[in-house]
């Protein structure tokens, strides 16, 4: 009966997490390939195949312009593909070209000018960053944002506040010249700089005074995976000073473009660590720990935390497409920036090994994220039958 219990638990999580991250993946890769396939129509391109995941067909309808809108059976993605194209990653077809009429040709993807050709691939990630912004914005112009004074009730012995010179009823006022109003925003900017050097204005009494601090960096492993943060150790204001305020439709706008922005900043200060070996790349996630994340998330949060997520993930998935790796958006740019440079393409056979390359980088990136996931997995695993 045990036996049967777990595996019973085991099949409830595998489809509370799976059928979770299939709605949330499918939201952002919808959008993002829309955005290619709307200014693609723009500007004249043919279509021959929306794609929503990849592999086998599922399910799909041609529309009244010869489209092939489909769904496909492995849902880690999604493709256009434009007329013109060998495969959905936009790589000319030449032998196809050639076998077309100019009126044909006109229509295809490589056909189309350098701005062009651009615009319709930028499109894509500027999509995914429109969605964050809508949705960030949206969450606060309906729910407001839970605000805290950034007040300082206590500091921790031996902590990093106290070898910094905090002191209870200070009145945190910047940090590195950046106004802060929020005592979560505070928490936010000093858990992404572990070990760095935080220049702090405090309010004492009337009195400013500007303290160096460093947080602490501790590692926390959360049922959404491990993550090392930055800890000053102080005591926040209790719930009594919180209040819920709400913004109108410009300013909830503006803080969307903030909070996408801090994503932003947030991933690349990371990514910035991790070149130069500050950071640890074992937090790098894969699907299987967006497919976890998103089962913890619809159940602490249900649709709001679900929708948070989709924002987050659209954020991270626009700017990794936007890196300049052959295969991804960004690597389309980068050969575009070439020709720009150079007045004509690059070669054909070049563009090949660049693309080639891209594949086995981005391969590369998918597999080492899995192996991290399946070690998060597993530690998740020991650390509750211990």
């Amino acid at each position: 009966m045990d036996f049967l219990a777990s595996m019973g638990g085991t099949a409830s999580g595998f489809f509370g997490s799976v059928i979770p991250f299939v709605i949330v993946l499918s939201i952002v890769v919808f959008v993002h390939e829309m955005g290619h396939f709307l200014v693609g129509r723009w500007c004249g391109v043919g279509v021959h195949a929306f794609s929503l995941g990849f592999g086998p067909e599922l399910f799909g309808f041609n529309d009244r312009h010869g489209t092939r809108w489909k769904v496909s059976a492995i849902p880690l993605g999604g493709y256009v593909k434009f007329h013109g194209d060998a495969n959905g990653a936009s790589v000319a077809d030449p032998a196809a070209l050639a076998r077309m009429t100019p009126e044909e040709r006109a229509t295809s993807f490589p056909a189309q000018s350098l701005g062009k050709r651009a615009a319709i691939v930028a499109a894509g990630p500027i999509a995914n960053f429109l969605l964050a912004i809508a949705l960030f914005a949206g969450a606060i112009y309906v729910s407001g944002r839970y605000e805290l004074p950034p007040r300082i009730d206590g500091v921790m012995p031996g902590s990093a506040a106290e070898r910094a010179g905090f002191q209870p009823g200070d009145l945190v006022t910047s940090i590195d010249g950046t106004q802060v109003t929020n005592f979560l925003d505070m928490q936010r900017t000093v858990s992404g700089s572990a070990g760095a050097s935080l220049a702090v204005t405090v309010d004492r009494g009337g009195e400013t005074k500007t303290l160096t601090a460093i947080p602490d960096a501790v590692e926390e492993r959360t049922p959404f995976g491990k993550h090392r943060l930055g800890r000053l150790g102080i005591k926040g204001p209790n719930g009594a000073d919180a209040q819920v305020r709400h913004y109108g439709l410009v300013q909830s706008l503006g803080l969307g473009v903030s909070e996408t922005y801090f994503v932003v900043d947030r991933t690349m200060n990371y990514l910035g660590k991790l070149v130069t070996g500050r950071e640890s790349a074992d937090q790098l996630s894969g699907p299987i720990g967006i497919a976890r994340v998103s089962g913890e998330v619809a159940k602490v949060g249900g649709v709001g935390g679900l929708i948070g997520l989709v924002a987050l993930l659209s954020v991270s998935i626009g700017l990794l497409n936007l890196f300049p790796v052959p295969l991804l958006d960004g690597g389309h740019l980068l050969f575009y920036a070439f020709e720009a440079v150079r007045g004509r393409p690059l070669s054909e056979k070049t563009q090949e090994i660049g693309f080639r390359i891209g594949l086995a980088l981005v391969l590369f990136l998918m597999l080492f994220a899995a192996w991290n996931d399946i070690l998060n997995l597993g530690a998740s695993w020991s650390g509750r039958g211990s």
